[in-house]
């Protein structure tokens, strides 16, 4: 019996992905000036004292006069006032709906089963058959020699012997490199530093252990300045080491952004020439 597979195919399907709609406009409203004449004083009357009479014997001022009831108009004013010309109103405009498609998989053939003659298969094969019983044979091994190199003490070693250094080797020392920015590449200035600055230093305090301190300033992700000021150091030692230095004698580290030694900390404003202050390599002598 012989198993066929099941055959499958894609077939693309089209949909509605964002069905038709309107889109909706206000047109608003439009003003003109105009003018309105309002009242600002209604009309009133009131008893009035008149004036005295000119023929008045009396002397006393309130004598010889009468009371009259006197009206008055009202008062009016005009204004500028904003009359509505057309009233506000919308329009909407038909949006068109959008289709999208997506494969799927589909079968095209189910599996079957199908009954198969497999032919009989006819081979030549060849096989070790027992021609002499195994016996044994008592045989002489010759002796094999062999030079070996071992070591051995010859002398014993005796106290530790000091050397004496420049006391300021122990204190950080600059390493005027100028590094291209948010490089760790040494260039050959920077080379040419190191064999003139430093390698004068090894030479002169042979076996003496050496640190290379690198650090940023404060421009730039707090993480990547760590990063490059570690790349930076380690460019220096390695540089070293290719000079025939020992790496045993040489530690590098960066401190990234950590030791600022100005007023250049994050988010004050400093000049490029203040900023380098803070984006030094040093050295100094360690102990061992």
């Amino acid at each position: 019996m012989a198993v066929i597979p099941a055959k499958w195919g894609t077939e693309t399907v089209t949909y509605v992905s964002k069905e038709g709609g309107n889109t909706l406009k206000v047109i608003p409203a439009s003003f003109s000036p105009n003018s309105e004449t309002i009242e600002v004083k209604p009309a009133y009357a009131q008893w009035e004292l008149g004036a005295a009479a000119p023929d008045c014997a009396s002397s006393n001022p309130d004598d010889c006069r009468y009371w009259c009831y006197k009206g008055y108009p009202a008062e009016f004013t005009t204004i500028e006032t904003t009359a509505l010309s057309n009233d506000a109103a919308t329009t909407s405009s038909p949006l068109g709906s959008k289709n999208a498609s997506y494969t799927k998989t589909v079968l095209v053939e189910p599996a079957k089963v199908v009954e198969e003659v497999i032919p009989a298969q006819y081979k030549e094969i060849t096989k070790t058959v027992l021609d002499t019983d195994a016996k044994t044979v008592e045989e002489t091994v010759p002796a094999v020699t062999k030079t070996v190199t071992k070591e051995v003490l010859k002398e014993k070693g005796g106290l530790t012997t000091w050397k004496e250094i420049e006391c300021s080797l122990v204190e950080y020392q600059a390493l005027p490199i100028n590094w291209n920015l948010g490089s760790a590449t040494l260039t050959s200035q920077a080379k040419s530093i190191i064999d003139t600055r430093l390698m004068p230093v090894l030479k002169q305090n042979e076996g003496a252990k050496l640190e290379i301190a690198s650090h940023t300033d404060v421009r730039g992700n707090s993480s990547s300045n760590q990063d490059l000021s570690e790349r930076r150091a380690k460019a220096v030692a390695d540089y070293l080491i290719s000079k025939g230095v020992n790496s045993s004698l040489l530690v590098a580290n960066g401190f990234g952004e950590n030791k600022v030694k100005n007023r250049c900390k994050e988010g004050v404003s400093c000049t490029e020439r203040e900023h380098s202050v803070n984006g030094r390599t040093e050295f100094r002598v360690i102990n061992n």
